[in-house]
């Protein structure tokens, strides 16, 4: 295996009334999910849920639809992004400061429905997005 960089996030999703939103964060001109690399003898899972923590400040997350989870193609130097779903319940996002940039890693965060968020992202990571959206349908079809 080569020496592959794995990063964790989560796609973090909360529900309006009818409508599924998902919380995009922004670096730069740069819009993707709350992610980062997994730290030596941390779990995936635990490491995408800290990145949420440290990245937007929220901490309810719930795996409503288990741990599964979908990675993109490799980029950069041998790197993959490996996301999870999760609802939350809390609106209110901060972007606390980075101790190591002395500033909020990201410049803005939005909340916005499948069409809206999916014209944001990079195209390695629309298809997580279409996958977690099916998912999402599936389940709430009350």
């Amino acid at each position: 295996m080569g020496s592959q960089t794995l990063s964790a996030g989560v796609i973090v999703v909360r529900r309006e009334g009818d409508i599924w939103q998902y919380l995009l964060l922004r670096a730069y001109d740069y819009w993707d999910f709350p992610k980062g690399i997994v730290e030596g003898g941390e779990e995936p899972r635990e490491a995408a849920c800290r990145e949420v923590r440290e990245e937007a400040g929220l901490n309810d997350l719930v795996f409503s639809w288990g741990h599964d989870y979908r990675e993109t193609e490799p980029y950069g130097p041998g790197k993959v992004a490996r996301y999870y779903v999760a609802e939350t319940s809390q609106t209110e996002v901060v972007l606390p400061i980075s101790q190591e940039l002395g500033r909020p890693e990201h410049h803005e965060y939005r909340w916005l429905g499948y069409g809206e968020a999916r014209e944001l992202l990079a195209p390695r990571v629309q298809p997580i997005l279409d996958w977690v959206h099916a998912l999402i349908k599936g389940k709430t079809s009350e």
